[in-house]
């Protein structure tokens, strides 16, 4: 076991990290964000505020024969009222692309969330360690995803051998948006978050705006993703705009146009790829809002809005998923390399008989894993929009 005088400290910087948009100088280090400042000052609640600055899809990036690594960092975690306390966020770390270690980090601060209120209370606590021993002695590269369900402030990198730039791997970028299903909501590690599953199957480096609750066609995030370079492009579009009840069908047509119009001013001819909700029977046919179910220390979900009002324009699952048909095939005929695939070829009927919704929105791990390979056959997978040819 190593002393202190054999440690090297290494301090975490802003090129070290991939998969973020911005980057934070806080009182402890340094803070990884997935929207940039200017989007952050837009920010109309906390509940986004919060999802941005969970490092989905982040990490640290390095090359090293080092044996042990150790990662400091100041972890906020969320607590739901009158809910048991989740297990304490996973760091992975991968080997030249495969898992070979895992760590948690205790202590920290807290977010304390009321589900009825929507209220959001901070409790602030202590830096702790993320520590991995036993690593193969020989030059490597190294990757450490942050908890995709945990605001992750970095303190310092130790190492027990130097530690360098990896170096770039020429892989395409896969910039992806949508809502908490590819945020990772009931993923059990960083690199189980099925955005992350699929782009280890394409080959893709991702970066992942995929935000709990809150991809509601926000104009500054298809802001953001008009200024981030990107080679691949794909939004997850409709469940968080039925079950928040944000607008209605008259709203959402042009909004869908506005968020598509401002993406392609910076990616005109990107393979861009439009997908509709994955099968949700809570919402199939029934318009938000989605209200909060305690069952015996269990949370689930239901809808409650009354499906005789889609006469009037309340958008339901179906409702969206015909309205993004029309839309894509509205524009493909002048946007060739635009594309549109219905969610439910990701998690449909067959799959939900044998995963269902443990909550009634969100897929387990099982799940993750179904939408992560069905996606990766149908995008990245020959004659798909993603696949090389195609890119």
């Amino acid at each position: 076991m190593n002393t202190q005088h054999d440690w090297i400290t290494t301090p975490v910087t802003e090129n070290m990290l991939r998969g973020f948009l911005d980057v934070e100088a806080t009182q402890n280090g340094l803070l990884p964000h997935r929207l940039p400042a200017r989007a952050r000052r837009q920010i109309p609640d906390d509940q986004l505020a919060m999802a941005e600055a969970q490092p989905s899809g982040v990490r640290l990036v390095f090359r090293t024969r080092a044996t042990t690594v150790e990662l400091d960092t100041v972890p906020t975690k969320r607590l739901y009222r009158g809910l048991p306390a989740p297990a304490d966020g996973v760091y992975d770390l991968l080997v030249d692309g495969r898992l070979a270690a895992q760590a948690t980090v205790t202590g920290g601060n807290v977010h304390l969330i009321d589900m009825a209120t929507q209220s959001f209370e901070l409790q602030e606590g202590p830096a702790g360690t993320a520590r991995f021993t036993d690593l193969p002695a020989r030059d490597k590269d190294v990757e450490i995803w942050l908890p995709h369900t945990e605001i992750t402030e970095l303190v310092a990198l130790r190492t027990d051998a130097p530690v360098e730039p990896a170096p770039a791997g020429g892989r395409r970028v896969w910039l992806h948006h949508g809502s908490s299903i590819s945020h990772g909501s009931n993923a059990t590690h960083p690199t189980a978050v099925w955005p992350a599953l699929a782009a280890a199957r394409g080959g893709v480096e991702l970066i992942n705006m995929g935000f709990g609750g809150s991809a509601l066609l926000d104009p500054f995030t298809a802001r953001a993703m008009r200024d981030t370079p990107a080679d691949l492009i794909s939004l997850k579009i409709g469940i968080n705009v039925v079950n928040t009840d944000a607008m209605r069908l008259r709203a959402f047509t042009p909004a869908v146009h506005g968020f598509l119009d401002t993406i392609r001013e910076g990616h005109p001819t990107t393979p861009l790829l439009v997908v509709s909700p994955i099968l949700c029977p809570v919402q199939e046919d029934t318009p938000g809002p989605l209200a909060p179910e305690f069952e015996g220390g269990t949370l689930r979900f239901k809808a409650t809005g009354d499906p005789a009002e889609r006469a009037a324009g309340r958008l339901t699952l179906n409702v969206i998923r015909d309205a993004l048909t029309r839309i894509v095939e509205q524009r493909a005929v002048d946007d060739p390399h635009l594309h549109h695939l219905d969610g439910r070829r990701l998690y449909g009927e067959t799959d939900y008989a044998e995963l269902p919704l443990p909550d009634g929105v969100h897929p387990d791990p099982a799940g993750h894993r179904r939408i992560a390979e069905n996606f990766a056959r149908l995008t990245f997978g020959e004659g798909g929009p993603f696949s090389s040819e195609a890119g």
